[in-house]
């Protein structure tokens, strides 16, 4: 069969094979496409419209489809689909179609989805030089999985990484250099990008402390340190550890580990670091996805123009 002349759902194997080919995408990243183009397949089937080929999908359809979007009910929020949601949707979608232009199947531009407006401006939550220090308090180091939490909370905070990034980082990648004031590492981050991030040098001593302490040869860096079945620490793991230093130290019960991403990024901007410096650090693809911080910085520097600038030298 010609490949245009295929229904859409008969192409999801080819895209999701298109993106872990040509895109790089990782199998999670797979997932996420797959399980977000299943709600359209589904809303095709319910329609009678499962046996569409590419070329026949229209702006009609397309209306219909974020209607149904819209008006869809999430349990987990008592209420209608967050326009945010909405937008991975229709996100999802985007790609497919950008799939069959790359392949030259006829189907209908990509630009024609247009995403949902949010008129809510998205907000970054982040933590104070000061939170942190209460956060980075409250573990009791005087026993292993202590001084593993104040490690884990003090790299968050040096490096910047995501908590996948941070959950496969293996012991050898730890080479500590007494004469160096900071420790380089070199990760793959997202989309299989490769990158540096950053250990500082309060990062290192207590990563130091840890180690030190660790008698078992298991490779992961930071393990669950359970007696009898010792193995890499899990991201849900790490996000309960936070979840109960955050309850120990007062902080906002919202404080996850990109919160820590978050503030590495945020106090690097109010230092004055350039946005595109910053999102090398992060490792985003892109630069719009670092432009969330910019507002943060907005009171920052108002503060400065009206401190060194405001005319106040000008002669009335």
């Amino acid at each position: 069969m010609n490949q245009s002349d295929k229904p859409l759902p008969q192409h999801l194997n080819d895209f999701l094979d298109w993106l872990e080919i040509e895109k790089g995408l990782s199998s999670k990243s797979q997932e996420n496409y797959a399980r977000f183009l299943k709600r359209f397949l589904d809303w095709l089937k319910e329609n009678n419209l499962e046996n569409i080929k590419p070329h026949e999908l229209s702006p009609d359809h397309v209306w219909r489809y974020r209607v149904y979007l819209s008006r869809q009910y999430s349990p987990e929020s008592h209420s209608n689909l967050k326009k945010t949601t909405q937008n991975y949707y229709l996100i999802a979608l985007r790609s497919f179609l950008n799939y069959f232009a790359n392949r030259d199947n006829l189907s209908l531009p990509a630009e024609k989805i247009k995403l949902a407006k949010d008129v809510k401006e998205k907000t970054v939550k982040f933590l104070t030089l000061e939170q942190l220090e209460k956060l980075f308090s409250a573990p009791d180091t005087a026993q292993i999985k202590g001084l593993r939490d104040r490690a884990i909370l003090e790299t968050f905070f040096s490096t910047g990484m995501r908590i996948a990034e941070l959950v496969s980082l293996n012991r050898d990648q730890i080479k500590f250099d007494p004469l160096a004031a900071e420790l380089e590492i070199g990760i793959i981050g997202k989309g299989n990008r490769p990158r540096t991030v950053y250990l500082s040098k309060r990062a290192i001593e207590w990563l130091k402390k840890y180690l030190v302490e660790r008698k078992d040869k298991e490779k992961a860096l930071f393990v669950n340190h359970q007696k009898h079945n010792l193995q890499r620490i899990t991201p849900r793991a790490i996000e309960k550890v936070i979840k109960k230093y955050t309850v120990m130290a007062g902080l906002p019960i919202t404080t996850t580990p990109h919160v820590l991403r978050h503030s590495f990024a945020t106090d690097l901007l109010m230092q004055g670091v350039d946005l595109r410096i910053v999102q090398e650090f992060l490792g985003h693809k892109n630069i719009l996805a670092t432009q969330i911080y910019t507002h943060v910085t907005n009171q920052k520097l108002r503060e400065i123009h009206q401190k060194y600038h405001g005319g106040k030298n000008l002669k009335e």
